[in-house]
Parts: C-alpha cells; sequence; structure tokens
C-alpha cells in the first residue's frame, strides 16, 4: 500500500511538471495538430518546423542540460478531439507543456485544459482574438501566430487603396472566420468612408460544395471580395469558383488571407489557383529582403524536407518551440509558473527578425507576408509578388 501510495504521489508530480520528478529525464512537449483531412496541408508542414527545431537544439546539447521530446498527436480538426489527445498527453504521456493546435476551435478549447493543469501552452497557428480575449487569458494561455485583428486590419489597409466601393466577403462560419471578417469590415469602414458591404457569405467549416455561397455572391455584384477561407478548404473553393468566372467578375480583386499565398495552397491548386488574386503568407522561400538569418533557415528547411522550394508552414512549429525553448532556458526551470514568467516580454532571434512575446496580452508581434499573386517560369506553382512583410504593431491594439 505504502509503495502504491508513492507511484500516485509520483505521478501527480509528473502530471504538474514537478522539476523534482523531471529533473533528470526528457523534457516531453505534447503537440497536438491536424494530420489528417483538409488541416493537414498546414499541420504536417508546421510540425515538421517543430521537429526540426527540436533536432537542431537536442543536436546542441538539449536545453538546461536536457533533451526535448516532441510527441505529436492528430486532433482531426476537432475541438473535442484536441481536448482529449491534450488531456491524454498530460495525463498519459506526462508532457510538461502543450504546443500545438490549428483551428480557432481548437486552440480555445485546449487553453481551459491548460488552465485547468495549470501547464504552459503555446499556439503556434490559431488566430481568433478570442483565445487571449481579457476574459479568457491566464497565466498558461500564450500565442506565437497572428491573430485575427492583425490580419483583419491588414487585409483593409490594402483593400481600402483598391478603386472599389462595393466589398463582399466569404468566410467559414466558426471563430476565425467571424472574428478576421468582423476586424476587416470595421477597419475598412472606418479608414475608407463610403465602403459599401454588399454580401456576406458563412460557409460552414468543410464545406464539400461552395457553389451555391459563389453563385448567391456573384449574384450581389461585388467588385471585391474579402476571403477567410483557408487551406485545404480554399483549395476546394477556388477549385469550383475559377470555371464559374467568379475571379473574372470581381477583376481580381480578391484578398485571401488565412495563408492564401502559402505555398501548400499553390502546389495543391497548381494551374487552378486563381493568379493575380491578392493573398499572405506566413513565410516564402523567395523573400528578396530577407535578412541572413533567414536565408540560413531556409537552406536548413531544404535540407530537412528536402524539398527545394520549402513549405511556408514549418516556420510556425518552429516559433513555437524556439519561444518556448528559449524560455525554459531564461527561468533556469521547467516549471509552468517560472516558464510562464519567462515567457512574458521574451524577445527572440527569430528567422523572421526579432520577435517579442507581449506581456499584456501574452500575444506574439508575429507580422505576415503579403502581395499579389503571379506565375513565375522557375516554379510550376503561383508564388506572391512584390512580396511585402507588413510591420504588425500597428494594428494589435
Amino acid at each position: 500500500m505504502h509503495r502504491r501510495l508513492l507511484l500516485v504521489a509520483a505521478s501527480s508530480l509528473a502530471i504538474a511538471g514537478s522539476p523534482v520528478a523531471f529533473a533528470q529525464g526528457t523534457i516531453k512537449v505534447g503537440f497536438p495538430i491536424i494530420l489528417s483531412g483538409a488541416g493537414a496541408l498546414f499541420g504536417e508542414p508546421a510540425l515538421k518546423g517543430a521537429q526540426m527545431y527540436v533536432d537542431e537544439v537536442n543536436a546542441k546539447g538539449g536545453v538546461l542540460g536536457r533533451k526535448i521530446q516532441l510527441i505529436p498527436r492528430d486532433t482531426k480538426g476537432n475541438a473535442d478531439e484536441a481536448v482529449r489527445v491534450a488531456r491524454d498527453l498530460i495525463l498519459r504521456d506526462d508532457v510538461q507543456f502543450i504546443v500545438g493546435t490549428l483551428t480557432s476551435a481548437e486552440g480555445p478549447a485546449v487553453s481551459t485544459i491548460a488552465k485547468e493543469n495549470k501547464i504552459v501552452f503555446i499556439a503556434p497557428i490559431p488566430k481568433t482574438d478570442q483565445l487571449t480575449a481579457p476574459a479568457n487569458l491566464h497565466p498558461y494561455v500564450f500565442r506565437s501566430a497572428s491573430n485575427t485583428t492583425i490580419e483583419g486590419r491588414t487585409a483593409a489597409e490594402i483593400v481600402a487603396k483598391w478603386p472599389v466601393t462595393r466589398v463582399a466577403t466569404i468566410a467559414p462560419d466558426y471563430a476565425f472566420g467571424q472574428d478576421v471578417t468582423k476586424s476587416f469590415v470595421e477597419h475598412l469602414k472606418k479608414i475608407k468612408p463610403g465602403i459599401e458591404v454588399v454580401d456576406q457569405q458563412w460557409p460552414k467549416l468543410g464545406e464539400a460544395d461552395y457553389t451555391p455561397f459563389i453563385n448567391a455572391q456573384m449574384g450581389k455584384k461585388p467588385d471585391a471580395v474579402f476571403s477567410a477561407v483557408w487551406g485545404g478548404h480554399f483549395v476546394t473553393f477556388a477549385k469550383q469558383a475559377k470555371p464559374l468566372g467568379y475571379f473574372q467578375a470581381i477583376k481580381n480583386n480578391f484578398i485571401a488571407i488565412g495563408e492564401g499565398g502559402s505555398i501548400e495552397t499553390a502546389r495543391a491548386l497548381g494551374a487552378d489557383y486563381p493568379v493575380g488574386i491578392w493573398a499572405n503568407s506566413y513565410d516564402v522561400f523567395d523573400w528578396p529582403d530577407a535578412p541572413a538569418a533567414h536565408k540560413d533557415y531556409i537552406e536548413r528547411v531544404k535540407k530537412y524536407t528536402k524539398e527545394e522550394t520549402p513549405s511556408s508552414w514549418p516556420v510556425t512549429g518552429y516559433l513555437a518551440m524556439q519561444f518556448l525553448v528559449e524560455a525554459i532556458a531564461k527561468a533556469g526551470s521547467v516549471e509552468s509558473d517560472k516558464v510562464s514568467a519567462a515567457l512574458k516580454g521574451l524577445t527572440i532571434d527569430s528567422p523572421l527578425g526579432k520577435m517579442t512575446m507581449r506581456a499584456k496580452d501574452q500575444q506574439a508581434n508575429h507580422g505576415q507576408f503579403w502581395g499579389r499573386t503571379k506565375l513565375d517560369a522557375k516554379y510550376p506553382f503561383a508564388v506572391i509578388e512584390n512580396v511585402t512583410r507588413i510591420d504588425p504593431a500597428p494594428f494589435m491594439d
């Protein structure tokens, strides 16, 4: 009986992330992410980026003299499944930290698990403002991704310069789509008085047939469209919209957020990509003004993934893990409370330049690349023309 009580106590310490329980062991990091279905288009490369960073750190001796083990789990893009695997990672695998999730339904759901278990959770991709809104903020949730305020307002700044007056929107009907569309519309109306939002379409996340939404929107005759349809969902949408003359009808005055300009999306669409639209991306392999750190990172990604034109998404997992590891080093501990304190205000030298995790909202100042898409004879897919990286700072508050 005495031995059983000792085992239970040890298990409880492990779940809490006790430095005693893990002092000599591997630092375990759970990585719940979409690895199946349409969302895997972004989830798989994000995981590769995280694992690449872990491998590089481990090759140099780890952090605090300890190796890091990344433990991935497929969330299937479902919030309930994300909660289930997060709990399993904590209780069964004894992870000390959680990094991951992709959708804006999964992120807030896993945040509650992190709060319950007092375990640091860094979201590398979910953008909904709700994740770190004052009512939902707690000491253990952090975001290294951009957010819906930054993305929506940045897109509005771009569209405001177009000679258009009748704007429509199309976005998946869940937290990300709702929040980013709201930010876009409110900011656009503020900076371009007289703009008219003539139509808003809300397909469900994972919609298989966008044709009714496309036809309904074309019937309202907008001269520009803001889209928050992302990943494999955008691939389906674009393939259905292009033959209907949708993009031609608005003269390519279409802005595809949700990383519509990412290499994954462009490669998946191939000849079906609606070249000439505006889009964003977390990373580009051909950044013309890239600092030396980014050029070096791209070469390492090429080698790691064995892709000559590497994915746009590894950087998301890479940055989240960099924030975590540097916070552990700064804290000199794997205790979540100490790592949480170290994360607040932490500045890292990322492949994209200096990046800071703001203390007041636990949100990184993570900007994105924007531009009109074009065909380039060097590549079998569309790329962003005149790549511009927009500073997110003016759009964060």
